[in-house]
């Protein structure tokens, strides 16, 4: 028979449980042992209502408190020696690596953080050396089997694979020069024998080892590592089922077909058109298919999900605010689990009743979809259609605009700015909340989002910086806002995703065209201007990152999706110039997470994403000063098509990434300026004065001083006041310091 398979469930709990456990324990008000039921209840609930959908193989061992790929280091013994010798509980180090500690004398950064392939989620890098001494601190992947076990469930364990651990870390600071961590190889799989073995020992008949890479072009040159490590493996471990997802596997196929493993798991949604030779690879072996087609033989498919589903929300169960119609549009995790079982009953030939009428409300749900899906806004398409190539570029090039833009904005030397966002308090989102339950009226809230824009504008002033935000209190989430000012898209009350650590956001769904009904900034950026002589700028999300954090149309191209956003950016940022504002910030933090994760496919994507932003972005004169922001980002491979961006100024993340983005925009000569992060605003920690001039004396070693902005890594809105206070003054401190010694 066909079996049904889900190879990862969301790990946040139906209504948050995870995250507002782990923040309690942050912040003192749970114990350690608290945190840890929390975690248990969530955990359970998840085997057991994926195990009431009928699911053969459910997955454990990859919920997290924070990150999975963090577990996997602090499992591993892969602690960085800062973390080290500091009096914290395993608990509390695994936490400072997360998202770094400054409490009781003990003051330590944040680890780097970097996206998951092609997705927002973000995951932790290890960091190895030539002396990482790898061992089991614990088995995770056993103890939640057995875990699993004890309330009626018996689980597929998942495991994150030797080589694509190692590939996704990085080098660590006192490395040798040219150490590479795919060379701790030998070191790392004894440590992995001793973990599969103690599953098969446990009881478990199959484990998922989750190898993302081998979809990448840089798996290519990994075959004898793979080999190696799986001819080792497959000797002590439970039945090996080989994971990969998010992008085809090429020819890496030709040396995984050899690998001793029992099974195959491959993304049909991503790439479907790599069956047919995955098919002729493996069909000589004994290899079991985990894909969700039936040409091998009821005992050799396996139907799955097409990756973790930890991408996808909980259950559309709680949402009660989306029609009937669009309720019925969409699937979540528990729906997906269901969808699967569902699947696999139909190809082993069930003839349960349920069964059918499944599948029957199914092709119902389908065709409905698909005849909403067939109407389209005519005035939005012929507009797209009638783009031209002048639309796309400025009234003149950078050298021309700078001395422009200087005359019309007289920043000093070394501006200071933020990334936009400050602090969302918890009276902010009361606030809000209240207008939501009609417990306000709208000129309350009004009033009441005004004075906020007052206190940040006063605070901003206060301190020194030069080009001011107002501070976005208005906004729930960068992507959500602009969705619901415009026509095309729905939202969710609790369809919560996890970006980071304890940070969740709400995407929105797009469902048809998209267009701009009305102004959706200029009220606010052009009130917070009315409060200051100093030059405010405006913040937009970019149209490629509201469609990588959105879930797009499946009807369309991503690039149509993508220019129809563009355009009613554009008429924004015209707006936003029109209403006196004389710079705006169209952030595209996405826009390098976008980029597929294959080589051959980055020609067509760039040219239209790039197109995007200078779409949403031309339309202004040449004393608009444009800035664009970019977090988290590896810029080497694709320098020309940030340049071609042609943004005045760009912003990005580089305080965690030991300044070696910069060294890229050397490399390439960059010559529109630039705002490397002084500091990282993803952990808690204030930075001191003399880091922040440390870190700006290196940007200096690097960058022409005529080009430095000053500003953190990204938005303020999760940070508290008293630590945003404290760092912001240190910026500014920072910045004067760098005039007066280089004038």
């Amino acid at each position: 028979m066909v079996s049904s398979s889900v190879l990862g469930f969301p790990r946040i709990g139906a209504n948050r449980e995870v995250k507002k456990a782990v923040e309690a324990y942050w912040a003192g008000k749970i114990s350690a042992d608290d945190l840890t039921k929390a975690a248990a209840e969530v955990k359970k609930a998840s085997w057991t209502s994926v195990k009431s959908k009928g699911v053969d193989s459910i997955p454990s061992g990859e919920f997290s408190l924070y990150d999975h790929v963090l577990d996997h280091s602090a499992a591993f013994n892969v602690i960085p020696k800062r973390y080290l010798g500091l009096g914290l509980s395993p608990l509390d180090v695994y936490f400072a690596m997360g998202r770094g500690r400054q409490s009781e004398g003990v003051d330590v950064p944040a680890s780097e953080m970097k996206k998951w392939f092609d997705s927002n989620y973000h995951f932790v890098v290890p960091e190895f050396s030539d002396e990482t001494e790898f061992k089991l601190n614990f088995n995770k992947a056993v103890e939640e089997f057995k875990e699993a076990q004890a309330a009626g469930v018996t689980t597929r364990p998942v495991v994150l694979g030797p080589i694509s651990f190692l590939v996704l870390g990085k080098a660590a600071k006192d490395a040798k020069p040219g150490f590479q961590p795919i060379s701790l190889l030998p070191k790392l799989i004894p440590v992995y024998e001793t973990l599969l073995a103690d599953l098969k020992a446990a009881g478990a008949e199959w484990v998922q080892v989750d190898e993302p890479i081998l979809v990448l072009d840089s798996a290519a040159n990994l075959e004898s590592q793979f080999t190696t490590a799986y001819t080792a493996l497959s000797k002590v471990a439970p039945n090996i089922l080989l994971t990969t997802y998010f992008s085809r596997l090429d020819s890496n196929l030709n040396y995984i077909a050899k690998l001793p493993v029992a099974g195959l798991h491959i993304d049909l949604d991503r790439a479907p058109g790599q069956l047919d030779e995955v098919l002729a690879a493996i069909k000589p072996t004994n290899i079991v298919l985990s894909l969700g087609l039936n040409a091998l033989g009821q005992d050799r498919v396996i139907v799955a999900t097409s990756s973790s589903l930890l991408h996808t929300p909980v259950t559309l169960a709680s949402e009660n605010k989306l029609t009937a119609e669009q309720k019925d549009w969409f699937s979540f995790a528990l729906e997906k689990a269901d969808e699967v079982a569902t699947i696999a009953a139909v190809l082993s030939g069930s003839q349960d009743a349920a069964v059918a009428a499944a599948l029957e409300a199914n092709k119902v749900s389908i065709a409905k979809r698909r005849d909403f899906e067939s109407t389209s806004d005519d005035t939005v398409r012929k507009r797209v259609a009638s783009i031209t190539p002048d639309q796309l570029e400025r009234q003149s090039p950078f050298t021309v605009r700078k001395d422009v833009q200087a005359k019309h904005l007289n920043l000093p030397k070394f501006p200071t700015t933020t990334i936009g966002s400050f602090p969302q308090t918890k009276e902010i989102r009361q606030a809000r909340a209240k207008l939501g339950k009609g417990e306000i009226t709208e000129a309350q809230y009004e009033d009441f989002i005004k004075k906020e824009i007052e206190t940040v504008v006063r605070f901003q002033e206060k301190i020194g910086l030069d080009l001011l935000v107002h501070g976005e209190p208005e906004r729930n989430d960068m992507v959500q806002y602009f969705g619901e000012q415009l026509h095309g898209f729905v939202f969710t009350q609790n369809a919560w995703v996890q970006s980071y650590g304890s940070r969740y956001v709400r995407p929105p769904i797009i469902v048809s065209d998209v267009s701009r009904p009305h102004p959706m900034t200029v009220k606010w950026s052009s009130y917070a201007q009315s409060l200051t002589s100093k030059p405010m700028k405006g913040m937009l999300t970019g149209p490629v990152t509201i469609l990588n954090w959105s879930f797009p149309r499946a009807d369309v191209s991503r690039e149509l999706q993508s220019k129809q956003l563009a355009l009613a950016l554009r008429d924004e940022v015209i707006d936003l110039e029109k209403a006196g504002i004389s710079a705006i910030q169209v952030d595209e933090p996405a826009i390098r997470e976008g980029l597929p994760l294959r080589r051959s496919d980055w020609d067509a994507y760039l040219k239209w994403a790039v197109d995007s932003f200078k779409l949403a972005t031309a339309g202004v004169t040449d004393q608009l000063q444009t800035h664009s922001h970019f977090c988290y980002s590896d810029f080497d491979d694709i320098f020309p098509s940030i340049q071609r961006l042609d943004a005045d100024v760009i912003s990005i993340e580089a305080s965690k990434a030991d300044m070696k983005l910069l060294t890229t925009f050397k490399h390439y000569g960059y010559s529109n300026q630039i705002g490397p992060g002084v500091y990282d605003i993803h952990s808690p920690r204030v930075p001191g004065g003399q880091e922040i001039k440390d870190r700006l004396k290196s940007m200096l070693d690097i960058l022409p001083d005529s080009l430095l902005f000053v500003n953190p890594d990204c938005g303020l809105k999760t940070r508290g006041w008293k630590e945003t206070e404290a760092s912001l003054i240190n910026l500014v401190e920072g910045a004067k310091w760098a005039r007066e010694n280089y004038a």
